[in-house]
């Protein structure tokens, strides 16, 4: 098995839109008012983030040689050493997590819902539920697709630790602010960041600006 070393300090926050790829277009098109009608649409985009951000984590991930059969030789290759435990945070984070369950499709999964309680000048965070497999020496994929403040996140990631101690921790959304992601990398310093784009930052009731607006509604239909 490969030995991974920790990533550097400069390495641990990974803007996957910085450079063109086709992950702008679904990212452009997740934002596009007119585009967002269509909610179908909308969740593949969700889900073909999690596929491309999944594919960028694969590479910091172990491997073990292996030697298949073919129908007329062999071929050495190289074959994931284990699946990482895939954890995201209900209901926005559906969509985006089948992404990263589309390319880890033998990983197990946790889930939480947390929540966000409106009409208060800070931000606070209701966790109602969360489940998860031992996460002991496992690597955790923790994906959810707005990081605004930060604290959702990182409440979720502190709590799920009653499951174990993970040997490699990977956070990853579409949309982050400066603030989500300097709060994440100050209080999860052993997580490496995979986001799809920056933005400017937030606004006073903490949405990410210029953002997308509610995931989950935009997914499943506005919520009373």
């Amino acid at each position: 098995m490969d030995t991974l070393k920790p990533a550097e300090p400069n390495e641990r926050v990974h803007i996957v839109c910085a450079e063109p790829s086709v992950a702008n277009h679904f990212l452009a098109e997740l934002r596009d008012v007119d585009v967002q009608r269509d909610s179908l649409r909308f969740r593949r985009n969700l889900q073909r983030l999690g596929e491309i951000i999944a594919y960028r984590i694969s590479s910091q991930l172990s491997y073990t040689d292996k030697t298949v059969r073919t129908p007329l030789g062999e071929s050495r290759s190289k074959h994931l050493h284990d699946f990482p435990v895939l954890a995201t945070v209900l209901r926005a984070g559906l969509p985006f997590h089948q992404g990263f369950l589309n390319y880890f499709d033998q990983s197990p999964s946790a889930f939480a819902a947390a929540y966000r309680i409106e009409g208060t000048a800070q931000v606070q965070v209701q966790l109602d539920y969360l489940t998860a497999p031992s996460l002991d020496e496992r690597v955790l994929i923790l994906a959810d697709p707005m990081l605004a403040s930060g604290k959702s996140l990182v409440q979720t990631y502190r709590a799920m630790l009653r499951f174990g101690t993970p040997r490699q921790v990977h956070i990853a959304a579409v949309i982050a602010s400066p603030e989500g992601v300097e709060y994440v990398t100050r209080e999860v310093p052993e997580a490496t960041l995979w986001v799809a784009a920056v933005d400017e930052g937030l606004n006073a009731q903490a949405y990410i600006v210029p953002g997308l607006g509610d995931a989950g509604d935009l997914s499943y239909g506005s919520k009373l």
